[in-house]
């Protein structure tokens, strides 16, 4: 009896032949996505801006050098891989080591010579919210839920804090403890919707496309024919930047689709090699206001930089 093969079957089949998943190895993470803020800045239009955020994501580094959480138990596992859900909702697992996080990126955010003069007031206020309203904000900006007043400007740093802990505990789980989540356009370990979606290189993960977690920094692969949002095969599409000379940007294109009528960056390693997704995502703004006269929405908003609108709901 023969019978075609679904998605997930034929990676089953040879686990060594393709990288399914890819764990985050924080610091590296954090100092990859550190050095190329601080390249793209150079002459940018928001180049203030994403100085700043090289500052903190430089912080961010040196916590996660020391943060120390726990992985989920084997049950937590097992329940997971039978049911095909992700391992750990982001807002119902938020480990208590994000606030001391939190108050270091307060400090060094003190210490930016680009601070935004708005955030000042901001860190006051995140500095002496007390920890169960700091957890309730964690758990609204999570879920994109900007209720309060100073939500929406508190996000970035609450995120920062956030991306620390969730990717402390992604680097201690093994590639068998993820499961194959349903959808599989949602992070398998925190239940994130992808930021972006990035053309690796390197030997095992050659040519291949991985949707990259904004909040735990995992990614995990998707076949580059299939929309990064709904899953549609029939009308995904790629829309770039060209320049007067008629030249095209290549290292950072928008992936279309003419069914759920959303887009999402690709970012392009095999154009250029130091490509990283949440720093390529920022620095390619001007692809994000093209696309805002399209009728095409955002999929997912960089959690560095949220907006109240954030686009296409999942």
């Amino acid at each position: 009896m023969q019978r075609i093969l679904q998605p997930g079957d034929i990676e089953a089949l040879d686990r060594t032949s393709l990288l399914r998943v890819r764990l985050p190895q924080p610091v590296s993470l954090f100092a990859d996505r550190a050095a190329r803020l601080a390249q793209k800045a150079e002459g940018h239009p928001i180049g203030d801006y994403l100085r700043f955020l090289a500052h903190i994501v430089k912080a961010q580094q040196a916590a996660a050098a020391q943060v120390r959480t726990r992985a989920p138990d084997a049950a937590l596992i097992a329940q997971a891989c039978q049911h095909g859900m992700p391992l750990m909702p982001a807002a119902g697992h938020i480990d208590p080591a994000w606030q001391g996080v939190l108050d270091l990126l307060i400090g060094a955010a003190r210490q930016a010579p680009a601070l935004p003069p708005a955030l000042a007031p901001v860190l006051d206020t995140l500095r002496d919210l007390p920890a169960d309203a700091r957890d309730a904000l964690a758990r609204r900006v999570l879920a994109g839920l900007y209720t309060e007043a100073h939500d929406l400007a508190a996000a970035p740093l609450v995120m920062a804090a956030l991306q620390v802990v969730f990717a402390d505990r992604a680097s201690r789980l093994k590639d068998s403890d993820i499961p194959y989540a349903d959808p599989a356009t949602i992070c398998p370990v925190c239940a994130t919707p992808p930021v972006v979606s990035v053309l690796r290189i390197g030997a095992r993960e050659a040519g291949l496309r991985y949707l990259h977690c904004g909040t735990c920094g995992t990614e995990w692969h998707m076949v580059r024919v299939k929309c990064s949002h709904c899953e549609s095969t029939r009308h995904v599409r790629y829309q770039g930047l060209q320049d007067g000379d008629a030249h095209t940007d290549e290292v950072v294109t928008a992936e279309t689709c003419g069914d759920c009528r959303t887009y999402r960056k690709l970012v392009n390693q095999e154009k250029d090699p130091l490509a990283e997704p949440l720093a390529d995502d920022l620095a390619s703004l001007l692809l994000d206001l093209l696309m805002g006269e399209t009728e095409f929405l955002r999929a997912s908003m960089n959690p560095l930089l949220p907006m109240s609108d954030a686009g296409a709901s999942a």
